[in-house]
């Protein structure tokens, strides 16, 4: 059996709360109000209903209703409470993780480590292999930057300039940019989705992310070969001149080779199977040393103490100002600070998902699915169809992992299936066809900050549509389909 960092004493001991006196309309109630809240706040309150954390409130409130489902079928406060606390204590390592993740960006930001990857990612761009080369570097960007938006909005909209200007039409450039952002997006352990997933299913952020590449790398490898066949259909004119963006880069920070030894090491430690808080842990000091070292102008620039600046990265806001305005958002972090909203989310989440799993409505929906999709290809095909759902319905990639893991979490269980099979599936069939949805809060902000319309772009998004295929052909082939009864993939 897998080591799970999240429940050390195995999935096998947690409780499975069932309520004969539950029927599976009752269970459905809290579900149903929390769906029906949801899309008011996106289609009629901009998703501002109840400001900034609306999202989080709107899960108290569903966890609120099914307290009052609970009471109506005889479960006690105190039954309710204990699976609250025991929710919340399962992610107290994937919150310490997703605070070193701040941390580490706003480390890795002001050290160089960041606009270093950006640099030399730019320096491999040339017309004739410029959808490919965008995918890349539109990946290497956001696996360091652990953000699909942040690299869009940046090298994203570059790209799509410099790729007009050659005569590409501008929906393929988005769907190369999208593409690769989105493929970084899901690898990063930066990314508040990558930690999400695990943290929902209940394994842990690198086994998680070692899984995700048997679906992965293949989307991602067919993906790239597409957009080569495609470059050598199209023609191009004029020249890729990025000197503009590398110039800045050069004249704000101290790039060099040398900063590339920091994530060596982290990756180092990552595939030693050196446990993720040390793993990151040693980034952010390596980083912070190698900032003072390297980066003392862009140290001086931000506080009048080095030792200062590298803890402000660390723990808050921290924002490099260039003389390009695309690079000003790229090059700010949120530090730990910035984790706060998905901590938040994952904090209610487990308030209404433990008070569902108190009242016996999980156990009972899920028995229901269960007994729909009897086949495991059919659980898994369940999980994708309610991570497209979730994403056109509650317009939120985050909801679409939070909602199905939680619900589905007892259903691989009992299925005798390790939990990164679900977390790799809310991945593949959630995180990256959110961006698909044009009211969905990803496709909207693609759309309009790369300014392509999602129907452009839809077609050219190749990884991200080719994705939930991929995971739904690995499950029904049985390739990689992990079991809790065995230690082998």
């Amino acid at each position: 059996m897998q080591n799970n960092t999240l429940n050390p004493e195995g999935p096998e001991n947690e409780n499975i709360v069932e309520n004969k006196e539950l029927n599976i309309w009752e269970a459905l109630i809290p579900v149903v109000l929390l769906m029906t809240m949801l899309a008011y706040n996106i289609f009629y309150a901009d998703g501002e209903w109840l400001g900034e954390y609306s999202n989080q409130f709107i899960l108290l409130f569903g966890g609120f209703f099914a307290a009052i489902v609970g009471f109506f079928n005889k479960v006690s406060l105190k039954t309710m409470g204990q699976e609250i606390y025991e929710n919340l204590k399962s992610v107290f390592v994937p919150i310490m993780i997703l605070f070193l993740v701040g941390a580490l960006s706003g480390s890795w930001l002001v050290s160089g480590i960041i606009p270093a990857m950006v640099y030399y990612g730019l320096k491999v761009l040339s017309p004739e292999v410029f959808l490919p080369a965008s995918v890349l570097i539109s990946a290497i960007i956001s696996i360091a930057t652990g953000s699909s938006w942040t690299t869009s909005a940046t090298v994203g909209i570059a790209l799509v300039g410099i790729g007009t200007a050659l005569g590409i039409p501008t929906g393929m450039i988005a769907g190369a940019v999208i593409s690769g952002a989105y493929f970084g997006d899901k690898m990063s352990p930066l990314s508040d989705t990558t930690n999400l997933a695990p943290a929902m299913a209940g394994t842990d952020l690198f086994t998680h992310i070692k899984y995700m590449g048997y679906t992965t790398i293949p989307t991602v490898i067919v993906t790239l070969i597409v957009f080569i066949i495609l470059n050598l259909n199209i023609n191009t004119t004029g020249s890729a001149d990025v000197s503009g963006l590398l110039n800045t880069i050069d004249n704000t920070f101290n790039i060099t080779p040398y900063l590339f030894i920091v994530p060596i090491c982290v990756i180092a430690l990552i595939l030693l199977k050196t446990k993720p808080l040390i793993a990151l842990g040693t980034g952010i000091a390596l980083a912070g040393g190698f900032a003072i070292f390297f980066q003392t102008d862009i140290l001086s620039s931000l506080s009048d103490s080095n030792v200062t600046a590298v803890f402000n990265s660390i723990f808050t806001d921290t924002a490099i100002v260039t003389d390009n305005e695309k690079l000003n958002e790229l090059f700010s972090s949120g530090g730990m600070k910035g984790m706060l909203w998905t901590i938040y989310l994952i904090c209610c989440a487990m308030v209404f998902g433990g008070i569902m799993d108190g009242i016996g409505a999980l156990a009972k929906i899920t028995k229901g699915l269960l007994s729909i999709a009897s086949s495991v290809l059919g659980l898994f095909a369940s999980t994708v169809l309610s991570c497209l759902g979730l994403n056109a319905i509650a317009s939120d990639q985050y909801l679409a992992l939070v909602i199905p893991g939680k619900m589905f979490k007892k259903a691989y269980q009992d299925k005798g299936l390790a939990p990164e099979n679900l977390s790799r599936t809310l991945e593949d069939s959630g995180t990256v066809t959110s961006v698909l949805i044009p009211w969905n809060t990803c496709g909207a902000y693609q759309s309009s900050v790369l300014g392509v319309g999602v129907a452009e772009y839809f077609i050219y998004a190749i990884f991200n549509w080719l994705s939930p295929f991929t995971t739904l052909l690995f499950a029904a082939l049985n390739i990689k389909i992990r079991r809790l009864t065995s230690n082998k993939s």
